[in-house]
């Protein structure tokens, strides 16, 4: 004991200490205080990111700290985001049987009270106000939490959080899996599963991007298996807890048509006709899970969530910001209807790029456009919340590039926007945190073309 105390007396100082940050960020911290903030985070980031380092060959006791520090945030309300209380908003009108996609919040509180109103207060006007974007399997989550969380607010987070973590460990299972299928390092899955970024927005702000990517991970792992239906109904099913995968549809193209199983010549050849069928399979997945909800209305009431957030919407953009003040520059006012629409289709076509001139006919050459194209896509967004990097820094594990990681450490900084009444940006810490994503990935991509003599994208 005194051995392993002593070899170890770093590590067990840097995991006392993360405990102590975690629970005072999870029970004693207000949004507001931004320097508090971005103290324990920086903190709990950089202490981590040594702890990798010093103990990447102790799998599990690694494991075993990840799992401790998320039960810290166990009987905490999220206090960097709101969105919980809509998330429950939707659970309960599901339980009650009416179909959330339909109504306004702001429509439907004069027919309810008690808990309810406790709901709507907590949403804020910008959720009262508008029709809800959650796809269905989301919706389904909602709806067991509302369940099994009794008559309280804490009681269906407590579910909420426990369906999150375990989640993050489907992921920290098939994610070794697939680096080890893929003779890539197994400790790099802690580059996500240990991330404080990951922690706290995940199992802390309570957002389900992470169950999104655990059937995505899961989908990845079966297609480099060989196993395409069972990849393409897990991938149907991402899709319908959140959209975003449905951006890597066109990336598999080349998966499909110039696989010549150098990966595992034990598979059958994929073929375009089964990347027909895989498409297939993948739609009617989405399609069976939005069935109970579908209607015109819906459709119609879906589509003008979406919208918003490409034309209304603008948080810790980066190109977008640059394009919006060349815009005030020629045009005297805010081109974000224009812009979003604009950025919007560059990045379709910066995706299509990828699809069909890139090379993706291995795991790692697939799973590397697909950080590309996800990124591209939040570089051009004029939104971009902290928890959206979710996606990309778990692909990027599977990658060479760990600009993803830089990313999540100072993604924080866009919180500085909480400070403040007027929730106003600063514009200096939002160039921090560009000015270094930005020339790490530039630094990183002529490097890996100066490595391999090919374009990276």
């Amino acid at each position: 004991m005194k051995e392993f105390l002593k070899n170890h007396r770093f590590s067990i100082i840097v995991a006392l200490t993360s405990i102590a940050f975690y629970f005072s960020f999870a029970y004693n911290l207000d949004r507001s205080d931004f320097i508090k903030l971005i103290s324990l985070y920086g903190g709990l980031f950089f202490m981590n990111f040594r702890l990798i380092q010093l103990e990447k060959i102790n799998f599990w006791s690694l494991a075993s700290l990840a799992l401790l520090y998320r039960l810290i945030f166990l009987f905490a309300l999220p206090n960097l985001s709101q969105d919980f209380y809509r998330f429950l908003w939707d659970g309960k009108l599901i339980l009650e049987g009416i179909n959330p996609y339909l109504h306004k919040p702001s429509e439907l509180i004069g027919n309810f009270q008690g808990i309810w109103t406790e709901l709507y207060k907590g949403m804020g006007s910008l959720s009262q106000s508008n029709f809800t974007s959650y796809p269905p399997v989301n919706q389904l989550i909602f709806a067991i939490s509302a369940l099994l969380g009794g008559k309280t607010i804490l009681g269906s987070v407590m579910v909420m959080r426990v369906l999150i973590i375990l989640a993050d460990f489907g992921i920290l299972f098939f994610g070794k899996k697939l680096l080890q299928r893929l003779h890539l390092p197994k400790h790099q899955i802690f580059w996500y599963i240990l991330n404080p970024f990951i922690i706290i927005e995940l199992t802390g702000n309570l957002h389900f991007e992470g169950v999104m990517l655990f059937f995505l991970i899961f989908s990845l792992y079966l297609l480099h298996k060989g196993k395409w239906l069972a990849s393409a109904v897990l991938l149907g099913v991402s899709v319908s807890v959140k959209l975003i995968p449905l951006i890597f549809l066109p990336l598999l193209w080349n998966y499909f048509k110039n696989n010549k199983r150098t990966e595992n010549p034990d598979i059958s050849r994929l073929s375009f006709k089964k990347l027909l069928s895989y498409y297939f399979i993948v739609g009617l997945t989405i399609l069976i899970s939005f069935l109970p909800f579908i209607s015109s209305e819906f459709i119609a009431n879906f589509s003008s969530s979406i919208a918003l957030w490409f034309q209304k919407f603008e948080f810790n953009a980066s190109i977008y910001y640059v394009v919006r003040w060349i815009g005030f520059e020629l045009k005297g006012y805010n081109i974000i209807a224009t812009a979003g629409k604009v950025l919007a289709v560059l990045t379709f076509f910066i995706i299509l790029r990828l699809a069909f001139l890139k090379k993706n006919q291995t795991m790692p050459g697939l799973i590397t456009s697909m950080l590309f194209g996800i990124a591209a896509y939040f570089f051009l967004s004029t939104t971009v919340h902290p928890w959206y990097l979710v996606t990309p820094l778990l692909l990027s594990v599977f990658t060479k590039y760990g600009f993803m990681i830089l990313w999540t450490g100072l993604v924080f900084l866009s919180y500085y926007a909480y400070s403040n009444p007027e929730f106003k940006e600063n514009y200096w810490l939002l160039g921090i945190e560009y000015f270094f994503v930005f020339g790490l990935l530039i630094f990183e991509i002529f490097r890996n073309m100066y490595q391999t003599k090919k374009p990276v994208i």
